[in-house]
């Protein structure tokens, strides 16, 4: 694989990279792979603030990971491209994988 090499595309990806850092989004962004959404239906699944659900939809808006559509007094949200959740399910295995190498560390150190 290529590595970026312009300033430019690494400012780009890491600004991607701060839209996903932040587990209110990632959860919505989970929330949304089910299929579009109004603010409404992800209020009650994420039992979270109104205000909050709108900040975070707003960056992931900003960031082109999410996309609206407005269906009379609703507006609706689904992703922008499926595969961000490839992407946070790669990062949730790498996580995992972390947190077994931790844990036969410690075992290891046990014994």
């Amino acid at each position: 694989m290529e590595h970026p090499q312009s300033q430019e595309l690494l400012s780009m990806h890491a600004n991607l990279c701060q839209a996903i850092a932040d587990p209110t989004r990632i959860a919505l962004l989970y929330e949304l792979g089910d299929g579009p959404k109004h603010v409404s239906q992800l209020l009650e699944t994420l039992d979270l603030p109104q205000a909050t659900v709108s900040r975070h939809l707003k960056v992931l808006r900003e960031r082109s990971l999410v996309k609206t559509q407005r269906d009379g007094p609703f507006v609706y949200y689904e992703l922008a491209d499926r595969r961000i959740l490839d992407a946070l399910n790669i990062m949730r295995a790498i996580h995992t994988d972390i947190l077994s190498r931790h844990h036969q560390l410690i075992q290891s150190t046990e014994e």
